[in-house]
């Protein structure tokens, strides 16, 4: 609405501008009928292009806001260094000037027009060394959540978008976007499958919602993880990862970690003592005559005098269940009443 009004104002300070520059060369007695014609010919003119002109302006902000955000601050630091040494010394070359005799003003702007252009280019081209001078500040959303390379080649995000588990910015660091291009690129088979599997996912992602790459690196920390940590402390942001060591570091930090593995254990259904299942005894036990299954989700069934229905599917009952510090563990026995 304000871009509106403001292209009619516009409109109406063209019409009037014209109007009385045809004042000037007409009669008096028309000079008033021409001035307001105009200026009702260019608010209006103004009113039929204001959809247009909103949409390109809008289109330009999107491209304004998308450049700022990836700026980094090493090339700020680096332009204002470069602009700043450019500013000196075209002082310094303008007392020079002073003395030629076809000195003017003009010369003074153009000398120092290069050599801004040429020592702010160069900085920025060399932005890595000015990392001291830069605040490495980067911006801060609430509910933004940082994702790690190895939830993203899992691929189980893609399915808690999907049904709106997740809510604000999900963050993709540009380093964690070059670890899975290197990882698509690298000459073991297993690798590159996980690679671009990866790659994939943020391609699913991205049709699904907005995502948001983090131009922001610190070349002094070693590790990916490290990186991780120290975006997510200046962001605010939450940690999604399935790395447990990884979320356990970020927890001592302070920082807020999620994980995806964790919400599935967590979804688990609870099996008493007496329910049932339906599971396909795959090997032996560590005891004799024992079977062991596993569910859909991996929990490990071990069923009692299983081993005889060894790659069968078998109706089991729940008997006992606990967890270790490798997973869930059942203990079953063979449902008699089963045909």
């Amino acid at each position: 609405m304000f871009f509106r009004l403001a292209l009619m104002v516009l409109g109406l300070v063209l019409g009037y501008s014209g109007g009385q520059i045809l004042a000037l060369s007409g009669s008096p007695e028309t000079a008033v009928i021409n001035t307001v014609s105009l200026m009702l010919a260019g608010t209006l003119s103004a009113l039929l292009l204001a959809p247009r002109a909103e949409k390109v302006a809008r289109r330009w902000a999107e491209r304004f806001r998308a450049w700022y955000e990836r700026l980094a601050p090493t090339t700020v630091a680096a332009a204002t260094f470069g602009l700043i040494v450019a500013l000196l010394l075209s002082v310094l070359l303008t007392n020079l000037l002073r003395g030629l005799p076809f000195y003017s003003w003009l010369l003074s702007v153009g000398a120092t027009a290069l050599l801004a252009a040429f020592f702010m280019t160069y900085a920025v081209r060399n932005a890595d060394a000015f990392g001291a001078l830069a605040f490495a500040q980067v911006r801060r959303k609430p509910g933004g959540k940082i994702l790690d390379s190895n939830v993203i080649i899992d691929g189980r995000i893609v399915a808690l978008t999907q049904a709106g588990f997740l809510d604000g910015d999900l963050i993709v660091p540009a380093f964690i976007l070059r670890e899975l291009q290197t990882l698509s690129d690298n000459a073991d088979a297993n690798k590159r499958t996980r690679g671009k599997r990866g790659l994939g996912v943020l391609e699913e992602l991205r049709a699904l919602r907005p995502l948001r790459i983090e131009d922001w690196d610190d070349p002094h920390l070693p590790t990916t993880d490290d990186k991780l940590i120290r975006l997510a402390r200046e962001t605010g942001a939450k940690l999604l990862t399935n790395d447990t060591n990884l979320a356990k570091v970020a927890k001592l930090h302070g920082l807020d970690v999620l994980s995806i593995h964790e919400a599935a254990v967590a979804l688990r259904p609870q099996l008493q003592a007496g329910d049932t299942l339906a599971v396909t005894i795959s090997k032996g036990g560590q005891q004799q005559g024992q079977g062991v299954g596993y569910l859909e989700d991996g929990t490990m069934v071990v069923v009692e005098d299983g081993l005889k229905l060894r790659g069968k599917p078998a109706r089991v009952v729940v008997v006992n269940n606990m967890q270790t510090n490798v997973g869930r563990m059942i203990f079953a026995k063979l449902d008699r009443e089963q045909p």
